[in-house]
């Protein structure tokens, strides 16, 4: 029996495959295919019902909370429906409200847009460009077409209201439901109490990276609406309320809050603001989800970051562009069902993202490697014995 190596778990040996590595690893992704491409073709039912999950997963410590103070079951399960109610409401009327305004804005900047047009037609033109596909250029920008852009960019999320009927039968279906889960995981985990337990460490990681993504991302919005106020952007509240339902977007919403901050900053400041927007956008970016929020969260998301940024990719394509704020809940919860539920499989996880042994390995190398080099400098700064034909006199 060989010895355990530091920061790995214990688990089962494997019996070998009667198939080739390469066959096993060619069906794997040619089943992941085909289960990717039918979830896709049932997204218009999917997303609504997975939103809705993540969302009471997310507010289902009210009911306990309420039933610990001897609040009635029935009440404690209308206070969860309400919840999930607020919260998807709050969402939409933020992105409606957004959407609104930042096209109600642009016809009073048509003059700048003119400019604007002038300007590309000017610079084609220089270019070798003929002058009708300038005209063309030209007539393009201007506040209707940009907000078509806008519009149709947001078309995706405004179709998911086709779906509210699945949304509202599911918050009302979904809590009923939830009074059964323990007494149902205390039932399962005499048989798979390896998934038991991998499902109850999902829904407390989820609940804390939903939670703590809120908490800052409230602060990532009200710093990037305040620095906006001094750089007299219009409509500041509102970028600051974008940037903030962006921030559930890893690794990219910071592109999508940044934009309407940008037009509007050139529109009025030209380039300086321009560039003031991105250097405060930037700072205030990479302090909250590069600095703060991995700190916080800790091991609750246990992802790379190229991972995540796939994720996001991914789920988007999968589902449509709703799921991108639900990538890493659902991200870990293909985890948890495929690796974190299985013992065989747990040696996987340092290859999804940094575990808690993985830092701790880490930091174990870089101490031993801050020891080596200081041994070996200690060596080249000693004094060297003399030789010995150095240290004997010719007769």
């Amino acid at each position: 029996m060989c010895p355990e190596s530091p920061g790995v778990p214990n688990t089962p040996e494997r019996a070998p495959s009667r198939f080739p590595r390469g066959t096993v690893i060619l069906l794997g992704l040619a089943s992941f295919t085909v289960v990717a491409v039918g979830i896709s073709g049932i997204r218009g039912i999917l997303a609504p019902v997975l939103l809705t999950l993540i969302l009471v997963i997310c507010v289902s410590p009210i009911r306990v909370a309420l039933e610990k103070r001897g609040v009635p079951s029935g009440v404690a399960t209308l206070a969860v429906m309400l919840s999930v109610f607020v919260l998807l409401g709050g969402f939409f009327y933020i992105v409606f409200v957004a959407l609104g305004q930042f096209v109600a804005m642009l016809p009073s900047y048509s003059t700048q847009f003119a400019q604007i047009g002038a300007n590309i037609g000017t610079w084609l033109s220089s270019v070798g460009i003929s002058q009708s596909q300038i005209q063309s250029a030209a007539q393009s920008v201007n506040p209707s077409n940009v907000a078509g852009v806008v519009a149709g960019a947001f078309g995706s999320v405004v179709s998911i209201t086709g779906a509210l009927v699945i949304i509202f039968t599911m918050i009302i279906l979904m809590p009923a439901d939830a009074v059964f889960a323990p007494t149902i995981l205390k039932q399962l985990s005499d048989r798979q109490p390896h998934m038991v337990r991998a499902l109850g460490e999902y829904t407390s990681n989820v609940r804390r990276y939903m939670v703590v993504t809120t908490l800052l991302g409230v602060a990532q919005g009200a710093l990037n609406a305040l620095a906006l106020a001094i750089m007299h952007v219009p409509a500041a509240l509102l970028w600051g309320l974008l940037a903030f339902l962006c921030s559930f977007i890893p690794n990219v919403g910071y592109f999508f809050a940044i934009i309407p901050p940008i037009v509007f900053g050139f529109l009025v400041g030209g380039w300086p603001t321009v560039i003031a927007v991105v250097i405060v956008y930037g700072v205030i970016n990479a302090v909250v989800q590069s600095v703060i929020q991995p700190r916080v969260v800790g091991h609750a998301v246990s992802l790379s970051q190229t991972i995540t940024f796939f994720s996001v990719l991914f789920w988007a394509v999968v589902i449509g562009p709703i799921s991108a704020i639900l990538a890493i809940p659902l991200t870990l919860l293909g985890k948890t069902i495929l690796i974190d539920s299985d013992p065989s499989a747990l040696w996987y996880r340092p290859a999804m993202g940094p575990t808690d042994e993985t830092r701790q390995l880490m930091k174990f190398d870089d101490v031993e490697a801050k020891n080596r080099r200081r041994a070996l400098k200690a060596e080249k700064n000693s004094p060297r014995p003399p030789a010995d034909d150095e240290s004997s006199t010719p007769e």
